[in-house]
């Protein structure tokens, strides 16, 4: 009985490690967004006036893939779509633009919506989630969470993400890892734009056409534990 306990417990412990080692420690996918669009200020945009998407410049999958420096940018990027004009894809809602959560558990909550062919990238507190067809990796989303657990050797570690963003009945959908359980859903409510996530709230957002300085540079999230 003793024996097969400790198995047990040791089983169960190899699986923890294994979670976290893949959550926190696995190598970090490359950072193929372009330079340019990190090193720009996306604060300078008028987010009411959206791009014409008619097919005159280029399409979702010749622009490389983003995802997270790190575990946050220093300020509010450029948009990665902004070249891009492939007209959206058959049973995608138009969510493009900047918005603010005003009611829910979430609100103050600022995040950028971007939308080409079938390519979706979510901009907000210092992540940048990206799924679609590109020029330089995978469809699904993979990079991280934004909030850092520890530092160590001055470096930030935050956990792991990866998810798919699918259209379905005009309710844009996320699932975890592609394949996972259904954690995020955003959908337009008249002029307003509804953030169900994950901890189960349901947030209302409106529209922007400036970002506030306030969200220009992220806050800093996460417990940040220090180990050495």
């Amino acid at each position: 009985m003793f024996r097969v306990l400790k198995y047990t417990l040791a089983g169960f412990f190899l699986i923890v490690a294994g979670l976290f080692w893949l959550a926190y420690l696995s190598p970090r996918p490359p950072l193929t967004t372009n330079p340019a669009t990190l090193a720009g200020d996306g604060s300078q945009i008028n987010y009411c006036e959206l791009p014409v998407l008619d097919g005159s410049g280029l399409t979702a999958s010749d622009i490389p893939k983003g995802n997270t420096p790190g575990c946050g940018y220093s300020q509010f990027p450029l948009p990665l779509l902004r070249d891009c004009t492939e007209p959206l894809s058959e049973g995608a809602d138009d969510i493009r633009g900047l918005w603010r959560a005003i009611e829910g558990a979430r609100a103050g909550h600022i995040e950028r919506v971007e939308q080409c062919g079938e390519r979706v990238v979510v901009t907000a507190a210092g992540v940048i989630h990206d799924y679609g067809p590109n020029s330089t990796g995978g469809l699904n989303t993979n990079d991280t969470e934004g909030n850092v657990l520890f530092t160590a050797g001055g470096r930030d570690f935050c956990m792991r993400t990866s998810a798919s963003m699918i259209w379905e009945e005009e309710i844009l959908n996320f699932y975890v890892f592609g394949w996972g359980p259904k954690v995020v859903r955003r959908y337009r409510d008249g002029e307003f734009l509804i953030w169900e996530y994950a901890d189960g709230s349901i947030n209302k957002m409106e529209r922007l056409c400036q970002l506030p300085e306030t969200h220009i540079v992220p806050k800093p999230r996460g417990p940040r534990y220090k180990l050495f």
